[in-house]
C-alpha cells in the first residue's frame, strides 16, 4: 500500500496550522493574567515566556508565525494582551519594541534550539535554557531598548536601564520555559524541538 504524498503534505500542513494556532491561543491565555504596571509605560507580564516557548516548541519559523499571528489579532483590536489592551495604539506606545519584537525572538529561540543538542530529556532542557536566554530575553530586550528610544525618546543608557528591571523576571520564565521542555521530552520523546526534522 502506498501512501500519497498530497496527502502527506496536508497533514503536515494542517498539524504545522493548528500548533501555530494552539501557540497563538497560548499567548491570548496569558494575556489574563493581570499585568504589572511600572512608571515608564512598559508593564510586566507572562507573556514573553510564550515567546520562549513558541521557538523552543515549534522552531524559528513556526514559532515566529504563531506571533505573527497572535500580533496581527492584537492590531484588529481583540484584547489579548494582559490588562485587555488591543487595537493599533499599543504598538505606538512605549512597549511596542516588545511586542514587534515578539516574533523575532521567537524565530531566534527556534533556531538556536534547533542548533543545540537534544539527546537527552536534561540535555534538551538545558538547551531550551539556553535558546531562551538568547532569543527571549537577550534578542526581545534588544528590541525593547529600540523601541523605548524611538517612542519614549529615551537615551541608550536610560532605555538599558529601563530594561534591566525586567531581566531578573525574565530569567526566572527561561527557567520555567526549561522545566516545561524536560516534562515534555519525558513525557513526549518524539516531539521535534526546535522544528527538528
Amino acid at each position: 500500500m502506498t501512501t500519497n504524498p498530497s496527502h502527506t503534505v496536508s497533514r503536515g500542513g494542517a498539524r504545522s496550522m493548528a500548533q501555530v494556532s494552539l501557540f497563538a491561543a497560548l499567548m491570548a491565555v496569558m494575556g489574563l493574567i493581570p499585568k504589572i504596571d511600572l512608571p515608564f509605560g512598559v508593564p510586566i507580564t507572562i507573556q514573553s515566556l510564550g515567546v520562549m516557548l513558541a521557538g523552543v516548541m515549534l522552531g524559528p519559523w513556526r514559532g515566529l508565525q504563531s506571533m505573527a499571528l497572535f500580533l496581527a489579532a492584537v492590531a484588529v483590536g481583540l484584547p489579548l494582551l494582559s490588562g485587555g489592551r488591543g487595537g493599533i495604539g499599543v504598538f505606538m506606545a512605549p512597549s511596542a519594541g516588545y511586542l514587534v519584537g515578539y516574533m523575532l525572538a521567537a524565530g531566534i529561540t527556534g533556531a538556536v534550539m534547533a542548533a543545540l543538542p537534544q539527546s537527552t530529556p536534561r540535555r534538551t532542557a538545558l538547551s531550551a535554557f539556553i535558546a531562551s536566554l538568547i532569543g527571549g530575553l537577550l534578542c526581545l530586550h534588544a528590541f525593547g531598548v529600540l523601541g523605548l528610544m524611538l517612542i519614549a525618546k529615551m537615551s541608550l543608557s536610560q532605555a538599558f536601564a529601563v530594561t534591566l528591571a525586567f531581566v531578573p523576571g525574565d530569567f526566572i520564565k527561561c527557567v520555567l520555559c526549561a522545566i516545561i521542555v524536560h516534562t515534555v521530552a519525558r513525557g513526549m520523546p518524539d516531539w521535534r524541538f526546535g522544528g527538528r526534522r
